[in-house]
């Protein structure tokens, strides 16, 4: 009977936590866009330029760039700055990979511009704007891995293809939840393209 009772425990405080980790991403700040085309498998969005802090890595892979890489920049926003401030934590962390090298970055919430953000500690850490771009995306749910992240890339260069999309660049990760949210997961590539309105 006692192990029943400590087993319904377990269960109960792990959908409390799972329940309220979700309600917290659901308020965290987005980048914003503005849809242009929903499809069934995919959209075309338009992103308006955003301030975003960025480190690069040696990382040819989502493996090796997600754990480093995020370290550096949480450890910037929660204080790790010449003026000491923490910075809340938005949505989606951008990662770019390639054989060449990658990136992740942080969006920065939109109260700030370049001049008002604090100054980061660590030198590697690239302050900047982005220039406004539209983005294919397609999403995909649960934990992101290699494998997933080139299946749905893929599968969104092949509908570009097919509908004569022309791509301008190397492709985003996006990803949105934090690492011990198990459920609600949202994950997404995005790919620049050439699009006229």
């Amino acid at each position: 009977m006692k192990y029943l009772y400590f087993t319904i425990t377990l269960i109960t405080l792990y959908i409390v936590f799972q329940s309220f980790i979700s309600a917290n991403a659901l308020k965290t700040e987005k980048q914003p866009y503005r849809l242009v085309l929903k499809e069934t498998n995919f959209e075309i969005r338009f992103y308006p330029t955003a301030i975003i802090a960025t480190v690069y890595s040696d990382a040819t892979d989502y493996k090796g760039l997600s754990t480093n890489g995020f370290k550096k920049l949480a450890k910037f926003i929660f204080g790790g700055n010449q003026q000491k401030e923490s910075i809340s934590m938005t949505a989606p962390v951008r990662m770019s990979m390639s054989e060449k090298g990658s990136s992740m970055s942080f969006v920065m919430p939109e109260k700030y511009n370049i001049k008002s953000l604090p100054t980061p500690n660590d030198k590697n850490i690239q302050i900047q704007n982005t220039q406004p771009e539209y983005l294919a995306v397609i999403r995909f749910s649960g934990y992101a891995t290699d494998a997933k992240i080139s299946v749905y890339k893929n599968k969104l260069e092949q509908i570009l293809a097919q509908k004569q999309i022309r791509i301008k660049g190397a492709f985003n990760f996006f990803g949105y939840n934090a690492p011990f949210q198990f459920a609600g997961r949202t994950n997404e590539i995005a790919i620049p393209i050439e699009w006229k309105e």
